[in-house]
């Protein structure tokens, strides 16, 4: 499991609104670390405040961990990544049969497809449980 540090900021019914205050698994500078922290903040540098299930029932101001299931990670990498090039791919191969145009144009249809197919079915690519939680 991956485990974050960070302070509720507000409260959403069940789920508490966590601003982040580590940035990743705080193992960059380890060997075996992927140094992923680094790269985010190059991109973003505003605050990362994200929505997590607060079953802990946490309140505003409080420091929490927040814990990430390592499958989650994995399988939303692959519906990011894995998904669309399937799809960019398949477009294009099936695009084929119209030439070179036509290939290019499957491609992008086939892109679009996909992230359509993502954004409405992206509980079967994580499943049940992969909310973020308050440890």
């Amino acid at each position: 499991m991956t485990e974050v540090r960070g302070t509720v900021s507000a409260l959403d019914g069940d789920h508490a609104l966590v601003r982040i205050t580590g940035e990743g698994c705080g193992r960059c500078h380890e060997p075996g670390g992927c140094g992923g922290g680094h790269l985010t903040q190059a991109f973003c540098s505003s605050p990362k405040i994200y929505r997590v299930l607060n079953s802990r029932e946490a309140k505003p101001g409080e420091e929490v961990v927040v814990i990430i299931r390592d499958r989650t990670l994995f399988r939303s990498a692959i519906a990011g990544y894995g998904l669309p090039l399937f799809g960019l791919f398949l477009g294009a191969v099936l695009g084929l049969e119209f030439g070179e145009v036509g290939s290019m144009i499957g491609a992008g249809c086939g892109l679009l497809m996909a992230f359509c197919v993502q954004k409405r079915k992206q509980d079967i690519f994580l499943g049940p449980d992969s909310e973020p939680r308050i440890k």
